[in-house]
């Protein structure tokens, strides 16, 4: 006999934080998506912001690298 397995996937969410260099720093196109720097998939919103805070200050000194946090779910 197979066990009912239940998933609470619908309430759960996920955050990617991404970032590589933009063709404009206004907008969010990137020059290189093979290059994109991809740091990590986080289950809350402060994990991936702490994360895109560190990233983000690393290149604050180069106007055309961003980094962003996607929400996924």
């Amino acid at each position: 006999m197979v066990e009912e397995r239940q998933f609470d996937q619908e309430h759960q969410a996920l955050f990617l934080v991404m970032g590589g260099e933009v063709r404009d720093p206004r907008g969010s196109e990137f020059v290189d998506l093979a290059k994109i720097d991809v740091r990590g998939i986080f289950p809350s919103y402060d994990e991936a912001f702490n994360v895109w805070r560190g990233a983000a200050q690393e290149t604050v000194d180069n106007a055309f690298i961003k980094y962003m946090i996607v929400r996924l779910r």
